[in-house]
């Protein structure tokens, strides 16, 4: 390929242009960090990477609800990085033994700087010893408990900035950074998973648990549940419920 610039460059153009041309293979890595752009499931996919458990342990590790966990082996495995086999009335989860799957778990223990218990390893934590962003993790920690504790209310970013003094858009970044996705996204999910608790443990109305996790309109709420498990609120307590 000839550029539109000789400059002297210090690779072969035609090769990095022959690799650049294959929209396939960059969409497929692409749609895998998206799918890990979740704290949970890609702490779910590094446990599996060292250990084989049903659902009932999985959830109790990573204090979610059986329903949550679900989701995310759902997820994980239709996209080919776990795999699941029955054992007995129980049904296993472990990591994959694709060659994506191996990368993938080399790659996330290489930028965490995690000592992975598999490999005779000389890696160390990465060390924080910044007080100024220790300070700052901890407060988006404390923002993110206030958020979780408060499903029933709606906060603008602007509202979170000024109770916690901090600037909103280092509220947006760091937020990110600490748990992997936007603050809206992750609180949804803890609203779905919640009005998942609320289905299946109380006798509650769509209506009082649509309210009680933050929708002020039923039907949004519905939605927005089905979005996230592919049944309504309604199918979804006469699949979990005996009421």
């Amino acid at each position: 390929m000839e550029l539109v610039h000789h400059h002297k460059e210090y690779f072969k153009n035609d090769f990095l242009y022959k690799e650049l041309i294959k929209d396939g293979d960059f969409k497929t890595i692409a749609d895998i960090f998206t799918l890990l752009a979740d704290t949970n499931r890609l702490k779910i996919f590094w446990f599996l990477c060292h250990s084989k458990e049903c659902v009932l342990n999985i959830s109790q590790v990573m204090n979610m609800t059986n329903p949550a966990v679900s989701h995310h082996l759902k997820i994980l495995k239709d996209a080919g990085l776990i795999e699941s086999y029955r054992d007995g009335k129980e049904v296993f989860y472990t990591v994959s033994n694709q060659e994506k799957s191996q990368a993938l778990h080399s790659m996330i223990e290489k930028l965490m700087e995690i000592t992975c218990p598999d490999f005779d390893s000389n890696h160390e934590k990465i060390n924080l010893n910044s007080e100024y962003l220790e300070d700052q993790v901890n407060k988006i920690k404390e923002v993110h408990d206030y958020m979780k504790n408060n499903l029933s209310t709606r906060f603008t970013i602007e509202e979170l900035a000024k109770k916690f003094a901090i600037n909103a858009t280092t509220l947006k970044t760091v937020f990110k950074d600490v748990y992997g996705t936007s603050i809206a996204a992750h609180i949804k999910e803890h609203r779905m998973e919640k009005a998942a608790d609320l289905l299946i443990h109380t006798e509650k109305s769509i209506n009082e648990i649509s309210a009680e996790v933050g929708y002020e309109s039923q039907s949004k709420f519905s939605g927005a549940f089905k979005d996230f498990f592919n049944l309504s609120p309604l199918e979804y307590r006469k699949s979990k419920t005996k009421f």
